[in-house]
């Protein structure tokens, strides 16, 4: 398989899911925008190494920076293909922390993982639109579905809201040739994961899973390459499921 003349934008890209998926579909000859907050080091490597790929650095976090990476990207580009919406964070915010703590993280999840997805795809949308085809690819969880422990309930709730809006944007837009897609991992072996894994231990993971190892990052990527081809088109609105036979609907 391979994606060469395609454009594909993927979003928290210089680490764990999206790195792996911005190294897959640079090796199928993709011409793929790298998009980072921090690590831009992993980036600059990268793009030193394959001339098929432009970095593009913005805090999802802020409206004005969203704005501007759509706009550099699509004037690098001038036609993108898919929109990878990977970037999220995974942050915990217990019962026992203070209401003031407690919703600052509420509100710092619900921006990255959900208002910025939001604005990214209204973007998206519109560019998709006036050329007539597009697929968004989001990075959703099995969260939305088995729900998460006491202390990431935004998490749970952002990636519920993301579900629901990829599902949107399959049903109201596919007769103008816009695909959507939601992929929903488990517990994948990532640097945003160790925290989690640091407090209720590898061990205790494990035991929910179907299979004898955690997910890892090179388990999603090939999957994302697929779906970017063309050859799945006829899945849009689907939720695909990687998370070791953990949780299976």
């Amino acid at each position: 398989m391979s994606l060469k003349n395609q454009n594909i934008l993927v979003t928290g890209s210089s680490k764990g899911i999206g790195l792996a998926i911005a190294k897959n579909l640079i090796n199928e000859n993709a011409n793929v925008g790298l998009h980072y907050n921090t690590g831009k080091e992993v980036v600059n490597n990268m793009t030193a190494m394959h001339g098929n790929c432009k970095e593009f650095q913005a805090d999802l976090g802020s409206k004005e920076q969203i704005i501007q990476l759509m706009e550099d990207s699509l004037k690098h580009y001038k036609r993108l293909d898919t929109i990878i919406l990977n970037a999220g964070v995974f942050i915990a915010h217990p019962m026992e922390a203070s209401l003031d703590d407690w919703y600052e993280v509420w509100k710092k999840t619900l921006d990255i993982n959900l208002n910025a997805i939001g604005l990214i795809t209204k973007i998206a949308l519109e560019h998709f639109e006036k050329q007539g085809q597009g697929r968004l690819i989001y990075m959703g969880s099995r969260a939305a579905f088995r729900g998460e422990t006491a202390s990431y309930l935004a998490y749970a709730a952002s990636k519920g809201g993301l579900t629901s809006l990829a599902r949107t944007v399959a049903r109201s837009f596919g007769k103008k040739n816009i695909k959507a897609f939601v992929i929903a991992p488990g517990f994948t072996k990532t640097a945003m994961a160790e925290e989690f894994i640091n407090t209720y231990g590898a061990e205790k993971l494990l035991s929910e899973l179907a299979l004898n190892e955690l997910t890892t990052p090179e388990d999603i990527a090939p999957l994302i390459s697929l779906l970017c081809s063309g050859k799945l088109d006829h899945a849009t609105g689907t939720t695909i499921d990687i998370n070791g036979g953990s949780y299976i609907h």
